[in-house]
């Protein structure tokens, strides 16, 4: 018995995850609108959401909200999506902020990141969000 189901579906997750690297905003809503789960996460933790922000790819970050990726997911290092965006100085993270990303969650919060890289931009826009 092989665990050949198994691998295909191990190489099947990786090239999501690779999308949401790269930014192919087209394949990836692909996948996700044939069935791919949103919110699906690595051994890491990292959702494609995550990644997306991270390897700054606001258009693909824009396609992942609008299909209810969720904004509160923190991956293994204590990272949230909003703080990706932060750290990358991208234009994702007003998305983020507009989609109601939580500025303090994460360990470092997106807050936190903006002010140890001295991003006073980002920092206004994670300040200028509404109350809750």
């Amino acid at each position: 018995m092989t665990d050949e189901p198994n691998a295909h579906a191990q190489v099947a997750a990786r090239r999501m995850f690779d999308l949401a690297r790269k930014g192919d905003v087209e394949q990836l809503v692909g996948y996700i609108d044939a069935g791919l789960p949103v919110n699906t996460t690595n051994p890491a933790g990292d959702t494609l959401l995550i990644l997306a922000a991270y390897y700054d790819h606001p258009e693909t970050v824009r396609a992942l909200l609008e299909r209810g990726a969720d904004t509160s997911v923190v991956n293994e290092r204590g990272q949230t999506a909003l703080a990706a965006a932060v750290f990358r100085h991208s234009p994702a993270a007003a998305l983020l902020v507009r989609a109601g990303a939580d500025p303090d969650l994460g360990s470092p919060s997106a807050v936190a990141t903006a002010r140890f890289f001295d991003l006073p931009d980002m920092l206004a826009l994670l300040e200028s969000r509404p109350s809750a």
